[in-house]
């Protein structure tokens, strides 16, 4: 395991999760309408917890592969960035259309790195499949969200 370059993926998971701490569920969150499926607000920082170390094992396998696969490597920035801005949207401008566009976006890049990674690294791409489930669940729920309170 290179513990360099897994630290290198795993501060960068912690900048976007950083984004919850300064952005948290606030008194707007609190009273929008929500799906009875809707879980409860602890449970966030736990599951991102464990996908976020999940995330930067995955960075740091696929910039390891030989050869030149930059767009593995851009795929994983993309994702992150997707998954960075997100909250501030949501929770910072309490803008539930627009995050369900970066939401979607974030989704779409998930996806290829599933698709991507299972040719390049199988193993990569089967430990990402829980954070693809995990945005797929957060993206219906940004949906809901979104059509209960317009």
């Amino acid at each position: 395991m290179d513990w360099i370059a897994f630290t290198l993926f795993f501060l960068t998971c912690c900048v976007a999760a950083s984004t919850g701490a300064l952005f948290p569920p606030n008194d707007w969150y609190k009273k929008l309408k929500k799906p009875f499926w809707n879980p409860p607000n602890w449970l966030f920082p736990i599951a991102w917890s464990i996908l976020y170390i999940i995330i930067a094992y995955v960075g740091m396998r696929i910039s390891a592969l030989p050869g030149s696969k930059n767009y593995l490597v851009a795929l994983w920035a993309l994702q992150i960035s997707f998954n960075t801005i997100w909250t501030p949207i949501f929770f910072g401008l309490n803008n539930i259309k627009l995050a369900m566009r970066f939401m979607v976006g974030l989704w779409v890049s998930v996806l290829l790195m599933v698709l991507t990674y299972w040719f390049e690294d199988t193993l990569s791409a089967i430990l990402i499949l829980p954070y693809f489930i995990w945005v797929s669940f957060a993206a219906a729920l940004n949906f809901r969200i979104m059509q209960l309170n317009d």
